[in-house]
């Protein structure tokens, strides 16, 4: 049991009997102590405050004697019923009631192959046998997790890196934080609609916001020092930005001498095609790229990876560094086991053939009531339609337990109204109900 926060004062003209009773008093009139909780014995708390058992002894019997506490036979010590009105004590202080949960219709919980979760426990075994760091660990991430993220980028994605190129971090908007603290000042162009989180991390950074037309060539990056951008899967509309745009953008970075930045969040869950090379290919020197296992493993893992341009590497190292902003090696040690084991391999496969089979069934049920915004691909399908209908959508699907997404939270200068449906984080039952509530209304 805890150590009682109490301090005896030598010096003092009172007793340290006296001392210790009206201490443990007020811890219970504070509410601190509340009826029910153990007390350590006499023997442990004397050793604790470095007196001799007597003084404990005496002390504990002022307060049995006075109701404050209360023995129990083979079982020690325990606050007793106060006297006087149960109201003069303040009970500890509870956690409120949750909302009535919903499930979620989200665009960045992942579906799990339910026959995979045994390896999912062999890696968190694996972590608790292992022997952690004796202090802060390389800044930059695990050597070993960092060599394997490699591999996996040049087989999955086309990108040849150097493991002392990879960065793990706490996750895409983490090493999107840690891009623009080492970014000279200006701007940011952000893809409108686009993605919230990283929205509001260009805010805090107190950077500017430059809205980015998401379905528009970009050409000139005047006064901005990054552009982010989703150009395998535009988040949320979904298209893939065609080659040309592609080059259009390098070259307005190379004017402006500004970072683009590659966040590649579900490129392995394309299913109409096969996955686009990263943007990063094309010219590593200009291009930021951002990973994630919250897409192929958990969001609470909260883990990813950035492959930062030459002339950032050094600066970001030295910052994380210093800061001692590095991932949490208990969740790195798990990845690496499900890298190393083809877990990841494995649940990827299971979840774009799952995907795939959803994707269309979602279609059919929206295709009559709305416009698909962009290509069905990965764990998720965006559909256009008046933001009084998406209302109307959204709290049909509340009524019947669901969460959904509104386009119109994506969009800002664009305007673009309608509905975000994921269908990765729920079973095919509720995926099933949800879509009849929401269609039930439109």
């Amino acid at each position: 049991m805890p150590a009682l926060p109490l301090r005896l004062d030598r010096s003092s003209v009172d007793p340290l009997p006296a001392q210790l009773a009206t201490q443990v008093r007020a811890l219970i009139l504070g509410g601190t102590l509340v009826r029910g909780d153990r007390l350590p014995s006499s023997r442990a708390l004397a050793a604790d405050l470095g007196v001799s058992r007597a003084v404990t002894e005496q002390g504990y019997e002022q307060l049995l004697a006075e109701g404050w506490l209360e023995t129990r036979r083979g079982s020690g010590t325990f606050v007793g019923a106060p006297p006087g009105p149960a109201a003069a004590v303040p009970q500890r202080r509870r956690p409120s009631a949750p909302p009535p949960p919903r499930v979620w219709l989200d665009t960045g919980t992942p579906w799990i192959d339910p026959r995979q979760q045994a390896g999912w426990r062999r890696a968190w075994r694996e972590v608790s046998t292992a022997t952690p760091p004796r202090g802060y660990d390389d800044p930059r991430g695990l050597p070993e997790l960092r060599v394997a993220l490699a591999d996996r980028l040049a087989r999955t994605r086309g990108l040849d890196v150097d493991p002392d190129e990879v960065v793990v971090t706490n996750g895409t908007t983490d090493g999107l934080r840690q891009l623009l603290a080492d970014l000279p000042p200006g701007a940011v162009g952000v893809e409108d609609p686009g993605y919230r989180a990283a929205v509001a991390a260009v805010q805090a950074s107190g950077r500017e916001v430059v809205d980015l037309p998401a379905l528009s060539t970009v050409r000139d990056l005047s006064g901005c020092a990054a552009a982010y951008v989703t150009p395998a899967h535009q988040h949320p509309l979904g298209r893939v930005m065609p080659a040309a745009d592609r080059l259009a953008l390098l070259d307005a970075a190379r004017a402006a001498d500004a970072v683009v930045v590659e966040d590649d969040y579900d490129s392995e869950f394309r299913y109409d095609v096969a996955p686009v090379p990263a943007l990063a290919t094309l010219d590593r020197g200009r291009v930021a790229y951002l990973g994630t296992a919250a897409k192929i493993v958990s969001p609470t893992l909260r883990l990813g990876w950035l492959v930062a341009p030459p002339g950032l590497l050094e600066a970001v190292n030295r910052r994380r560094a210093a800061m001692h902003t590095g991932a949490a090696w208990p969740s790195q040690r798990a990845l690496l086991t499900l890298l190393r084991d083809g877990w990841v391999d494995k649940v990827v496969r299971a979840a774009r053939r799952v995907y795939a089979e959803r994707a269309p069934r979602v279609a059919a049920a929206m295709s009559p009531h709305a416009e698909l915004a962009g290509p069905l691909a990965g764990m998720y399908s965006t559909w256009l339609l008046p933001e009084t209908d998406a209302l109307r959508a959204r709290t049909a699907a509340r009524e019947a337990g669901f969460e959904l997404n509104l386009l119109g939270s994506y969009s800002r200068a664009s305007g673009l109204t309608g509905l975000v449906i994921g269908f990765g984080g729920v079973t095919d039952e509720e995926l099933d109900r949800a879509l009849a509530a929401i269609t039930g209304v439109l």
